[in-house]
């Protein structure tokens, strides 16, 4: 651990926590904590789901349910079961609920202001700048990557969300019964991996790599969506499954890619990948590569 790095980032937080009035009771002068205030904001005038508003909070279900009957009480949202369906529940604002949220959405642009006003025009621009990196790089910290099983219908949601892009981009689209068969047994240990990529709990990337013995390992189905690109996600797969194979005595891994994906190309050599021979007859390859493996 970086004891400096640790210590700004504290004191970062501290003051953060302090100027964005995180410590007050009345946040904005509405006679609310901020986390009430929050919520308030992401149940907003269309509703939300309360799953789905604990995954986007990172808020555990108790504390949750706490500061939802805190807004039920000051009359300014309902709890109900989504469309009769008794296992959905819904929070919705209520006429008093809509009409604070107008008025918070206000007093926040206010308050944000008030962050601003004091600093010259340059400044301001570097604030923002900052601000906009800082947001960038926590929500990369988020997202979380792990072993999942092919079959895990999280799993199936990057595959087609994978087949989809590379349709897109590919000249003549993309047909996966015509590329190399890769079956949900290939992707399972000891035969290899399947890691997923989550951002508060949803899926936002995936990769594979198959162990054959007697070849380099293979890695396959590197994807990442729209939503995280930029963020290094890419990155962190590929070291994460080349990791995986090193650590099970592989000391090289291979991968084929299509020309239009320029910058998955980009990413391969920069990673230390250099183009060989082909290795393989997929149909939808244009360049082969692969890497040597530190033990």
């Amino acid at each position: 651990m970086d004891t400096e790095l640790v210590a700004t980032v504290r004191r970062f937080n501290r003051t953060v926590t302090r100027r964005v009035g995180a410590l007050d009771d009345a946040y904005v002068a509405r006679g609310r904590p901020l986390a009430q205030a929050r919520l308030l904001w992401e149940i907003g005038p269309d509703g939300a789901e309360v799953a789905a508003l604990r995954n986007r909070l990172g808020l555990d279900s108790g504390h949750l349910s706490r500061l939802l009957r805190a807004l039920e009480g000051d009359g300014l949202v309902t709890v109900a079961p989504a469309d009769g369906d008794g296992r959905v529940r819904q929070a919705t604002l209520t006429d008093a609920g809509r009409a604070e949220w107008a008025e918070l959405d206000e007093r926040s642009d206010a308050f944000a202001w008030s962050i601003l006003a004091p600093l010259s025009g340059p400044r301001r621009t570097r604030l923002v700048a900052a601000m906009a990196e800082v947001e960038r790089l926590l929500v990369a910290s988020r997202v979380t990557i792990e072993p999942c099983p092919p079959g895990d219908p999280r799993a199936r949601v990057c595959v087609r969300a994978y087949a989809r892009d590379v349709a897109r981009r590919f000249d003549g689209g993309f047909d996966p019964a015509l590329s190399s068969p890769l079956g949900d047994d290939e992707l399972t240990p000891p035969a290899g991996v399947f890691l997923l990529a989550t951002l508060d709990a949803e899926p936002v990337g995936c990769g594979a790599v198959k162990l054959r013995p007697g070849a380099p390992a293979e890695i396959k189905r590197v994807w990442v969506s729209a939503a995280v690109r930029g963020l290094g996600v890419g990155r962190r797969l590929l070291d994460e499954l080349e990791g995986y194979a090193a650590a099970r005595g592989w000391t090289a891994v291979r991968l084929d890619t299509n020309r239009s994906l320029t910058e998955a190309i980009a990413l391969y050599r920069s990673a230390g990948y250099r183009e060989v021979e082909p290795f393989n007859t997929e149909r939808y390859a244009h360049h082969w590569f692969e890497k040597r493996l530190a033990p």
